[in-house]
């Protein structure tokens, strides 16, 4: 299961440095999106590929 680490703060809830699993991925049109869940089982996010490329490293 592949991991990322947010590089970046979210405003909403999660701090840099929080780590998620990538959880389901999908495409409709050309757009891809991506659900994250957070380490801790806290919650749940989803992003674009732009968002992911952009906030988030992977850390296998």
């Amino acid at each position: 299961m592949k991991m990322f680490k947010l590089i970046e703060d979210d405003p909403s809830v999660y701090k840099k440095g929080t780590k998620f699993f990538l959880i389901s991925h999908s495409e409709f049109i050309g757009v891809k999106s991506y659900v994250l869940l957070a380490e801790d089982m806290k919650g749940k996010i989803e992003v674009t590929e732009e968002e992911l490329m952009n906030k988030f490293v992977s850390i296998h």
